[in-house]
C-alpha cells in the first residue's frame, strides 16, 4: 500500500505541470511534422509529373497513399503503444519517416516513390502522430482539453510552413536534394520521442506483460503442442485463436457499433463519402494556380494562408462548439462547415486570378477549421465514450479508403478533359451531397426518436443518436489518451 501511495504521488508531480508542459511543446512539433507535412506535396506535383512523365491521375497517387496509411495505421499504431509504449512508437514512426523521404530522393520511378513517401513516410508519420497525442493524455489529466487544443495548432503551424521551405528549398537545390533535406527535418520526431519519456503510473497501460501466473500457463502449453497434444485440445486451441482474433477485431475496429448504432453508421458514411472531394484542393491548388499563369512561389504560398488562418480560427471553433447551446447539436455545425468546404469551391472555377484564390483560400481554411475541430467530437457525441477507441479505428480505416482513390479517379478526370476545373466540381459534388445527407438523415433519425419517447422511456441523453444504445464495455486500453485526434 505505501509502494502505490508513493506511486501515486510521484504521477502526480508530472501530470500538468513540470516536464508535462515539455511533452506539450514535443507534440506541437510531431503534429507539424506529421499531419503538415502533406500540405507540401502540392509543390512538387509538376516537378514530379515532368520527371517521370507521368499523368496526374498516376502523380497523385504518392499523396494519396500517405494521406490514406497516416489514417489507415490506426489500430496498428494502437497496438504497437500496447506493446511497446509511446515513447517507442514516436522514435520508430520518426525513423520511418525518415528513411522513406530519404530513399525517395533515389526513386527512380513513380511505383518506387509510392513505397519510400508513400507508404514507409506515411506509416512513420501515423506512428509518430498518434503515438505523440497518446502521450499527451497521460501527462495531462486537468488541463487534457487545453493541451490538446494547443497541440492541435501545431498541423496549422505545419500547413503554414511546409509549402514555403518546400517552395525555397525546390527552387534552390531541386525536389530529390529537398527530399534528402525532409529526411534529415523528420528525424526530429525521434527528438520528440526521446522527451515523452515513459510515466510511472501509466506503464501498466503503456506495456503490457504476462502476469507471472500467465507465464507458466503460456510455457505449459507450448509444451503440450510441441510434445504433440490430443486432437480435442488442438481444436480447442483452434477456436480460442480464432475467438482472440475476432475481440481484437471488434475492439480496433467496431463493427458491431456500426450495425447497431444509427448515429455512427449515418456520421461514418457521410464523412467517407466527404472525403472523396474533401483531400483534392490540397492535392491540386497549386498546380491549378501554375496552369493558370501564377508564379511558383505565390502558388505555394496559397498554402500557406489556409494554414496561417487555421491558426487562429481552428481553437475558436472548438471553443464557440464546446457551449451548452450546441450540444447534441455539433453534428449540424459540422455540416454547415462540410457545406461552406463546397460552395467555396465554386470561387476557383469562376475565376483563377492570384486575388480571387486567395480569397478562396480564405473561406476555405474558415471551413476547415470548422471540419477539423469538430470531426472527433462529434464521433465522442454518437459513440460511448468506452467503446470511442474501437469506433475511431473504424472510422479512421474506412476515411482512409476515399481519401486514396479521390486523387487519383480525378486526376484521371484532369487527364481526359484537360481541364482543371473539375477538380473543384468534383469536390464541391462530394462535400455538398456528403452535408446533406448528414443532416437529412440526423434529422430524421431525431425525428424517430422523438416518435419512440412519446411511447415508451426517455432513453439516456448521452445515447441522442444511438438508436440501439450499445452495452457497456470496458476496454484494457484506456481511452483517455485518444479522444482528442485531429487529423484533419
Amino acid at each position: 500500500m505505501a509502494q502505490g501511495g508513493a506511486a501515486a504521488r510521484g504521477a502526480a508531480k508530472v501530470q500538468d505541470q513540470g516536464w508535462a508542459w515539455m511533452v506539450l511543446v514535443a507534440a506541437v512539433v510531431l503534429q507539424g511534422l506529421t499531419l503538415g507535412f502533406p500540405s507540401c506535396i502540392g509543390v512538387f506535383f509538376t516537378d514530379l509529373q515532368h520527371e517521370f512523365q507521368a499523368t496526374n491521375s498516376e502523380t497523385s497517387w504518392f499523396p494519396s497513399i500517405m494521406v490514406a496509411v497516416l489514417h489507415a495505421g490506426g489500430p496498428l499504431c494502437s497496438i504497437l503503444v500496447k506493446r511497446f509504449g509511446c515513447r517507442f512508437a514516436v522514435m520508430v514512426g520518426g525513423l520511418l519517416s525518415s528513411v522513406g523521404m530519404v530513399s525517395s530522393s533515389f526513386c527512380k520511378s513513380l511505383s518506387q516513390l509510392y513505397l519510400t513517401a508513400g507508404l514507409i513516410t506515411g506509416l512513420g508519420s501515423c506512428f509518430s502522430f498518434q503515438a505523440g497525442v497518446t502521450a499527451l493524455g497521460y501527462y495531462f489529466v486537468r488541463w487534457r482539453t487545453l493541451a490538446n487544443a494547443m497541440a492541435s495548432t501545431g498541423v496549422s503551424i505545419g500547413l503554414t510552413l511546409w509549402p514555403l521551405l518546400s517552395q525555397y528549398l525546390l527552387d534552390e537545390m531541386g525536389w530529390r536534394n529537398t527530399f534528402l533535406i525532409f529526411g534529415g527535418i523528420l528525424l526530429n520526431c525521434c527528438v520528440c520521442g526521446a522527451i515523452m519519456r515513459p510515466v510511472k503510473f501509466a506503464l501498466g497501460s503503456l506495456m503490457q506483460f504476462p502476469s507471472p501466473g500467465e507465464e507458466p500457463e503460456r510455457r505449459a502449453e507450448e509444451a503440450q503442442l510441441s510434445n504433440g497434444a490430443s486432437s480435442p485440445h488442438l481444436k480447442l486451441q483452434e477456436q480460442t485463436r480464432k475467438i482472440t482474433c475476432f475481440q481484437v477485431l471488434q475492439k480496433y475496429l467496431a463493427f458491431d457499433i456500426f450495425c447497431q448504432n444509427k448515429g455512427y453508421q449515418i456520421y461514418t458514411i457521410g464523412v467517407t463519402w466527404m472525403m472523396m472531394g474533401f483531400v483534392l484542393p490540397h492535392v491540386y491548388l497549386v498546380p491549378y494556380a501554375i496552369q493558370n499563369g501564377v508564379e511558383e512561389r505565390r502558388a505555394a504560398l496559397l498554402i500557406s494562408i489556409i494554414g496561417f488562418i487555421n491558426i487562429f480560427i481552428r481553437p475558436l471553433t472548438g471553443l464557440l462548439s464546446g457551449q451548452k447551446i450546441f450540444t447534441g447539436r455539433r453534428i449540424y455545425l459540422y455540416s454547415l462547415a462540410v457545406l461552406l468546404c463546397g460552395l467555396s469551391n465554386f470561387i476557383c472555377v469562376i475565376s483563377a486570378e492570384f486575388s480571387m484564390l486567395i480569397f478562396y483560400c480564405v473561406i476555405l481554411s474558415i471551413a476547415m477549421s470548422g471540419i477539423g475541430a469538430l470531426t472527433f467530437q462529434v464521433l465522442m457525441d454518437v459513440v460511448e465514450m468506452d467503446r470511442f477507441s474501437s469506433a475511431l479505428g473504424l472510422f479512421t480505416i474506412l476515411e482512409s479508403i476515399t481519401l486514396l482513390i479521390g486523387p487519383p479517379l480525378t486526376g484521371l478526370l484532369v487527364d481526359i478533359s484537360s481541364d482543371f476545373r473539375y477538380v473543384f466540381y468534383t469536390s464541391s459534388f462530394f462535400l455538398i451531397s456528403a452535408s446533406l445527407f448528414m443532416v437529412i438523415s440526423f434529422c430524421a433519425l431525431e425525428k424517430k426518436n422523438k416518435l419512440k419517447d412519446t411511447s415508451k422511456v426517455p432513453p439516456d441523453k448521452s445515447a441522442i443518436y444511438n438508436e440501439i444504445p450499445n452495452e457497456s464495455q470496458p476496454e484494457s486500453q484506456p481511452t483517455l489518451a485518444v479522444v482528442h485526434i485531429t487529423s484533419i
